[in-house]
């Protein structure tokens, strides 16, 4: 590579890896927690779960569930209502003002054998949601997370500008080699290039995943303009079906499980809310596999006769979608790919103060290095977009 090249690329890599380092570091320490959210939340007693009891105990109707849930919150309407991944015994049901997207949701969980309230857990408050807020949106709702999307995109720009760059610097060394006799900054240097490097793959797939995850709000809404428009002509110009003309919640979900063999029961979207249509209950349904236990299947059950209207497929950008969130934040190994993510993010943190410690610092000129030094994949942790999502928010939900 000619030095013109060097320099073309080592500029490209300089401004890519600065304006994004600041906000990657913010995620990558806001992201670490949010690996063991469950862990972290059992250990601050957030977490609900239900008692145990005898295998085969009895569940009440859905319909009855939601009644309790309604009766703690009687001037709202239930917009979501999900079941944990690992605990079908309990309901977790979501309340609103309106259908309508909102920030302003109150939460009620509910033994799906007894009937009891269980706990009304408040999502939007604490240590855990503040980190959540902060690797999501910056608290700053869809533009913050575009923004955040912009930072990923820059941050694999830099990513594939050092691995560039990576090889001509380190022509005349052996891989791998930290000089650490020599002077500070040229130790961190190697420091720094050997981590991005090694860290490479990994943060190139964390980075695209987390940019992906940002653009879930558009995906969601391009799907429902792409299909369900289509799937919901026959229901055009007729009103959001009233909560009062809406059949058994219970006798819906029996249909939708049984369209669906060998799925379980992810969640449920209500009339009019951001996942569903304003004619259906929408069943959105999951695999028993570590894999397909990501993957959603939606079905359209009509809210007055509870028959099922589709089983839609879900698109590829929505698949992608749904395979990078888990992805994102090591979700599909139980702890020890947890484990993993977590020492491979605090790598990158290195990785990123190290590069921002070189940036400070480089007024020293050492003239074995470059004009420029390989800030080597200047990485993050954790991108949102959906991140883990508190109870009772599913895999694919900003927030139920």
């Amino acid at each position: 590579m000619n030095s013109r090249k060097i320099k073309t690329w080592a500029w490209v890599h300089k401004w890519s890896s600065l304006v994004c380092t600041v906000f990657m570091l913010l995620l990558c320490i806001t992201g670490l927690p949010l690996i063991f959210h469950h862990e972290i939340g059992h250990l601050l007693g957030t977490e609900v779960e239900a008692p145990k009891m005898p295998a085969g105990t009895p569940r009440i109707s859905l319909d009855k569930v939601l009644d309790i849930a309604k009766a703690k919150h009687p001037d709202r309407v239930v917009q979501f209502a999900s079941q944990p991944e690992d605990d079908d015994g309990l309901w977790f049901v979501t309340l609103t003002p309106t259908p309508a997207p909102t920030d302003d949701f109150k939460s009620v969980a509910v033994d799906a054998r007894t009937g009891v309230v269980l706990a009304q857990p408040k999502f939007d408050e604490g240590f855990m949601y503040v980190m959540f807020k902060l690797h999501v949106d910056l608290f700053a709702g869809l533009p913050g997370k575009l923004f955040l999307g912009f930072m990923g995109l820059l941050l694999l720009v830099a990513i594939v500008s050092g691995v560039v760059l990576y090889s001509p610097f380190m022509r005349k060394l052996d891989f791998g080699t930290v000089r650490r006799e020599k002077r500070p900054r040229l130790k961190w240097l190697d420091l720094h290039n050997l981590l991005g490097v090694v860290t490479l793959v990994w943060l190139f797939v964390v980075g695209s995943t987390g940019m992906i995850n940002t653009w879930a709000d558009l995906v969601i809404k391009y799907w429902q303009y792409d299909q369900l428009s289509t799937l919901l002509a026959p229901y055009k110009d007729q009103p959001t079906v009233a909560v009062a003309e809406r059949g058994s919640v219970q006798r819906s979900m029996d249909e939708a499980l049984q369209r669906t063999p060998g799925m379980k029961l992810s969640f449920i979207a209500f009339p009019g809310t951001a996942f569903s249509s304003p004619h259906h209950n929408t069943f959105f349904m999951r695999g028993n596999e570590p894999f397909t236990s990501k993957l959603l299947q939606p079905v359209l059950v009509d809210a007055k006769t509870a028959e099922v209207t589709a089983v839609p497929k879900m698109p590829w950008y929505l698949t992608a979608l749904l395979v990078s969130q888990p992805l994102h934040f090591g979700d599909y190994g139980g702890m020890p790919m947890q484990i993993i993510w977590a020492l491979l993010d605090i790598a990158t943190i290195i990785v990123l103060g190290s590069g921002l410690y070189l940036w400070l610092k480089r007024g020293n000129t050492v003239p074995a290095a470059p004009k420029t030094p390989a800030v080597a994949a200047a990485g993050h942790a954790a991108s949102p977009v959906s991140g883990p999502q508190p109870d009772p928010a599913p895999a694919m939900k900003v927030q139920a």
